[in-house]
């Protein structure tokens, strides 16, 4: 399940992610407004953790647009704000929840399972492609001659390629979507994970395999 989350408080940002990741969500990290919606505008997220109160533009403003142009993600507002006003602002303008600061990271989760939990039940939780299948929700790659449990980098490499089938994907992408900007691992790590993906698709039966075009990327590709 891929989530976006918006938090200027970086320490903070880094600390989510980490907890995030390791409850196998794919997270994307902003740490502005303005960041937050072209994120929003230009990818599909499962949903939305954004703080009210952030540079650029605040959370309620990224939600406001967001809801405008028709996007439906399910957002939990994130914010020190607690006065009743702030709570209602938040809630007229589209947010699905709302939670403010200090909180326990048991309620955080909760409350991210439970908005969306409605998405979940309307969306795609099986991708497809050739004659492969991934789960979202339990990282399962199956094929109908067997299927294998994913790591969170492999599954998160994975759903990008399917995401965009037949398209390449530079190195650079796949370091900034997975590893994260700030990430101090070197770039040979996406192909190693690549390495790791071929393996657990020929494991599976796979008519599928991951190319790669000198210098520029990898794309998912079904054999001929």
């Amino acid at each position: 399940m891929r989530l976006l989350l918006a938090e200027d408080e970086k320490d903070l940002s880094h600390a989510l992610v980490t907890i995030l990741k390791h409850n196998n969500y794919s997270v994307d990290a902003v740490y502005n407004g303005v960041d937050a919606l072209a994120y929003l505008q230009s990818q599909e997220y499962d949903g939305a953790v954004l703080d009210i109160m952030m540079p650029g533009m605040d959370g309620i403003t990224v939600l406001q647009k967001i809801r405008a142009e028709g996007n439906t993600v399910p957002v939990l507002m994130l914010t020190a704000k607690s006065e009743i006003n702030d709570r209602v602002l938040g809630l007229d303008s589209g947010a699905d929840d709302y939670l403010g600061k200090p909180f326990a990271m048991k309620e955080l989760l909760a409350r991210i399972r439970s908005v969306t939990r409605r998405q979940s039940s309307g969306s795609q939780i099986v991708m497809d492609f050739g004659n492969i299948s991934l789960n979202k929700k339990t990282f399962e790659l199956s094929s109908a001659d067997g299927s294998c449990r994913l790591a969170n980098k492999e599954f998160q490499m994975l759903e990008l390629l399917m995401m965009n089938p037949g398209q390449l994907i530079s190195t650079d992408r796949f370091m900034e979507k997975i590893w994260g900007l700030d990430s101090e691992a070197e770039i040979n790590v996406v192909w190693v994970y690549i390495s790791y993906l071929r393996k657990k698709l020929a494991a599976v039966g796979a008519k599928v395999q991951i190319k790669a075009a000198r210098n520029q990327g990898y794309s998912l590709e079904e054999q001929s």
